[in-house]
């Protein structure tokens, strides 16, 4: 049995395991993508001052939407390539996809960046797919059917205090408008935690947090498609997922705060 096999078997019922499959085989076609021109020149385009976009993220976003359309043809899709500024809260059911989570590090030859899919109806995460092609792991949840790597179960730590805590975060796009508060962030929380990384692609983070390499992330100006699909992971995984006060967290609000539980309200505190 492969590790998709073994991850679908958990789900409650047979629409999200054959949904969890489709997501699962799109996220393996756009990586595959990502990892053959991984040391290809890349044509590169400037989205914002700092954001920008090859023709690698390109390529996997209309690869994994053809093979979505394939399995899945009656669900409507919402790519990071494709989609507006602003996106809204979709009604019924919707693939919310990210083709490469990292481009500014696949674009400097710096191995951590993802492909992202989740799968929501009506807001609500119902699969979750994070597949990580340079070290070929894939990451995967479906709702109450647990969280899996390579077909191998996942959880989140037990660490309860901050200072043995090794957490993550990221900076946004817009950092020269967002400089202070993240400053003030990192000097609040810094000296408290065993320490901090940032590597630059929010959805690993997140994966990592579910699997229990991290005990905890946070960022702010944060889109849909960097989030959706590890909010389930992590959540499935056992941990605890919110907006910086504590709120129930949806992906269409900037900002989140995701750990192993044990620590939530610790580091919630920081950063209220």
């Amino acid at each position: 049995m492969n590790r998709i096999e073994t991850t679908i078997e958990h789900c409650k019922t047979s629409e999200l395991a054959s949904q969890l499959q489709a997501a699962c085989r799109a996220a393996l076609v756009g990586g595959t993508i990502i990892r053959d021109m991984y040391n290809a020149p890349h044509s590169i385009e400037m989205k914002g001052a700092i954001n920008l976009v090859t023709d690698t993220d390109v390529s996997s976003e209309a690869a994994i939407i053809a093979s979505l359309n394939e399995d899945t043809p009656d669900i409507a899709i919402m790519a990071e390539e494709s989609a507006g500024d602003n996106p809204k809260i979709p009604e019924g059911k919707v693939w919310i996809i990210d083709p490469l989570d990292g481009t500014t590090n696949f674009a400097h030859g710096f191995p951590f960046f993802a492909v992202s899919i989740a799968l929501l109806q009506d807001g609500v995460p119902q699969v979750g797919v994070v597949y990580c092609p340079m070290q070929d792991e894939l990451f995967a949840s479906c709702r109450e059917g647990g969280a899996w790597m390579n077909g191998k179960r996942i959880q989140v730590t037990d660490t309860r205090f901050l200072v043995e805590s090794l957490v993550a975060t990221g900076f946004p796009y817009d950092i020269h408008e967002n400089i202070d508060e993240v400053l003030m962030q990192l000097r609040d929380i810094l000296p408290k935690v065993r320490d901090i990384r940032r590597a630059g692609a929010a959805a690993v983070d997140l994966a990592y947090v579910a699997c229990g390499r991290l005990d905890g992330f946070w960022e702010m100006a944060l889109k849909p498609w960097d989030t959706a699909a590890g909010w389930l992971l992590v959540t499935e995984a056992g941990g605890e997922v919110t907006d910086f006060t504590g709120k129930p967290y949806s992906p269409f609000i900037p900002e989140i705060l995701a750990t192993n539980s044990a620590i939530h309200q610790l580091l919630k505190d920081q950063l209220e």
